[in-house]
Parts: C-alpha cells; structure tokens; sequence
C-alpha cells in the first residue's frame, strides 16, 4: 500500500468513533462513514471506473456466494447466547437512535448503500492482488470492533474481526478473479442484509 492509501481508513475510521462515542448516533456514524469514504474516494482519485461495480466474469458463481454470505445472519442467531451479545442490547441499541421505528429504514440504507460503496473503497481503490492476507483486510475489518464494543463478549469481538478478515480476503480474491466487483458487492449485501435483520428479530 502506498503511503495514501496507509492514510485513507482513517477519516472513515474517525467518523465511525464520532458518531458512536461522541454523538451516540448510529445514524450519523453510518453516514459519516460513507461520507468519510466518498471524501477519500475524491481526494485520491483512483483511476477505478464506477462500472466495476457490476462487473463480473463469472457470474455463476453469484448464488452460492451470496447464500454463504447470508449463512453469516444464521450463524449469529444459533450463536447468539454463546457470543455473550449485551442482555442490555435493546438499551443500548435505543440509545444510538435504532428502534422499532428506524430499524427498517436503517437496514434498507444499510444495505443497499453500504456494500457498493465499502467494496469500491476497500477491493476496489484499496484493492491488493496478493493471494495471502494484507494490512488491507485488517483495517476493513478493524472498525467492526468499535460497533461491538460493549455489546459483546470481548472474545466473540475478536473471532469477529478474524472472520471479517477472512471475508476481506474472500472478497479480494474474487474481485481479483473476476476483475469486478459485483460478487463481492452482492456476498457482502447479503451478509449485511442476514446480520442487521437477525439483530432486529432478537433484540426487537
């Protein structure tokens, strides 16, 4: 990675710790997150067609990424009590703006806006061709351990981080194949999708 591209997770990074430590806002760290990564996007000015996007030479392989992707969303409801999730949760998730009311509109945004844009940033513009695990995984994965922080056991916070890791890699490694990136935007929507809705149907 070159030395920008060491520099551009920071400002998503921040927005992520302001919005969820500073304005108790799930809202405004979600956007701000997006906000933070469209500004680096523009700064750095990768020569990365949005088209990528949608690209993809082996679509066939489509339908059991996206189904693995979503085994994410099963794996955390059977798992549940085992990942000592919060018993507060429902509290705590009310406190950062998510309830009955804004969970819907949440995880439609969520869902449909977050893969396109995290994919473009981290295998796209961040993208790194090696076969073996890079920094590049780490950082995708790292924030993740800020959104858990208090709401989870703190060994389930690091499994998490190893499995988002391993999925950085999974998803780099098909972008890599597929010189595109619709499969990884798909797989990482529908494990998105599979999350937050299982995060809804327990704590709701």
């Amino acid at each position: 990675m070159t030395c920008k591209n060491w520099l551009a997770p920071v400002l998503p990074y921040l927005a992520i710790w302001a919005g969820l430590f500073l304005f108790h806002s799930a809202w405004l760290a979600l956007t701000g997150f997006h906000l933070a990564i469209a500004f680096m996007i523009l700064f750095l000015r990768p020569n990365l067609p949005v088209r990528i996007l949608g690209k993809s030479r082996h679509p066939e392989r489509i339908p059991a990424t996206v189904l693995f992707c979503a085994a994410s969303g099963i794996g955390l409801y059977l798992f549940w009590n085992i990942f000592g999730v919060a018993k507060d949760l429902p509290a705590q998730l009310d406190q950062i703006g998510l309830n009955s009311t804004s969970w819907p509109t949440f995880i439609a945004y969520f869902s449909l806006v977050n893969p396109l844009l995290e994919e473009y940033f981290w295998r796209g513009m961040l993208g790194d061709p090696s076969k073996k695990p890079v920094i590049g995984d780490l950082f995708f994965a790292g924030y993740h351990a800020m959104i858990l922080w208090d709401r989870a056991h703190p060994a389930f916070i690091a499994f998490a981080v190893i499995i988002l890791v391993s999925a950085g890699w999974l998803w780099r490694q098909i972008a890599r194949e597929d010189d595109g990136l619709l499969t990884p935007v798909l797989g990482h929507l529908a494990a998105d999708l599979a999350i937050l809705l299982t995060i809804f149907w327990m704590t709701n």
